[in-house]
């Protein structure tokens, strides 16, 4: 009976132990999530209220975690006028399915600037607007367009308006000389940027892929030039590949396409041809899932500038090997008629 006592006590015992045990490894491991936690939290905070340094216009973006440096991209900041951008991806905010969505799609672009139709916005009362209350707190560049503009003077009253009402001094001139095609008029858009230049606004024409007008805009005062890759919305893509890469060569100012883009593919390819920056609005708005269509739109941009500032390799009429033919048991060479030949 004493033996029996004995070994269920010590039973009892290392069944008391290895409870404690478990109970301190729980602990432990929770500790130590609470901890890793708690250092991702305090490592996004400290980058939501971290401000740029690297330019004369601060820009401090919030709610996005830091990201990991990217080879040729970690300090790849550009300049619109006199103001610094980190972003290369400017969002339209028409046609969204709703304002939460809108909002969800514009956090996962990573965008800086937004732009919107300024005869969309209520201007005796910005802050109960419709789509400006909807917009996250992160600090935001405003760039209001003149869509609904048939001519010079037109765009201009709405420019003034728009400044008067306190959405800044940047301006998108959008003069429609076609309701069917929603093409740009090229001298009233001249005659506007013009004018809106020497009123002291930072002026972003979008025009027509036309290389020579995109330098007159930029000898009379564009910040940067803005040419379609295709007609409003028809997500065609980009139509004339080589024009926008004579605009992107020549051009002494940013050169953003806009216009026309229907997939993430077309962004990547934009920048490829050497566009600053890519805005898009029905690709994104109009997608099956719009948050997720911002998010691939935004990688895109930056696969393609990442493919620019590596430089791709020249294309060639007739294959390259890409292993060579040293050390070959049965080496072969192909004459200029294509045929081969030992």
């Amino acid at each position: 009976m004493k033996a029996q006592a004995a070994a269920h006590a010590a039973a009892h015992a290392e069944s008391r132990t290895e409870t404690r045990t478990e109970t301190r490894t729980e602990a432990q491991t929770e500790a130590r999530t609470e901890s890793q936690t708690e250092a991702r939290t305090e490592s996004r905070t400290e980058y939501r209220t971290e401000a740029r340094t690297d330019g004369p216009a601060a820009v401090r973006i919030a709610g996005h975690a830091k990201p990991q440096p990217e080879r040729g991209l970690d300090r790849d900041a550009w300049k619109v006028g006199e103001t610094w951008l980190s972003s290369r991806f400017f969002l339209g905010t028409g046609r969204f399915p709703s304002p939460a969505v809108m909002q969800q799609a514009l956090r996962a672009s990573g965008a800086e600037v937004i732009t919107f139709a300024v005869r969309r916005v209520n201007l005796e009362q910005p802050e109960d607007d419709s789509i400006l209350q909807h917009l996250p707190e992160e600090k935001l560049i405003y760039l209001p367009n003149t869509s609904g503009a048939g001519n010079a003077d037109e765009a201009v009253r709405i420019a003034r308006l728009a400044r008067a009402a306190g959405l800044g001094s940047w301006i998108k001139v959008e003069i429609s000389a076609d309701p069917r095609t929603l093409l740009p008029d090229p001298l009233e858009t001249l005659k506007a940027t013009d004018r809106l230049a020497a009123e002291g606004f930072t002026v972003l024409p979008y025009i027509s892929d036309d290389p020579v007008l995109c330098r007159r805009l930029a000898e009379a005062g564009a910040a940067a030039v803005m040419p379609g890759g295709a007609p409003i919305g028809t997500g065609l893509g980009i139509l004339n590949p080589y024009n926008l890469g004579l605009i992107a060569e020549e051009s002494p100012v940013p050169v953003i396409v806009d216009a026309g883009l229907g997939s993430a593919k077309d962004a990547a390819l934009a920048m490829e041809l050497g566009a600053s920056a890519v805005l898009a609005n029905t690709p994104v708005a109009r997608a099956a899932d719009p948050v997720a269509m911002a998010e691939a739109m935004a990688l895109a941009i930056r696969a393609g500038r990442l493919a620019r500032l590596a430089g791709r390799i020249p294309a060639l009429p007739y294959a390259s090997a890409s292993s060579t033919e040293a050390g070959a048991l049965y080496p072969r060479q192909a004459d200029r008629s294509g045929a081969w030949r030992q």
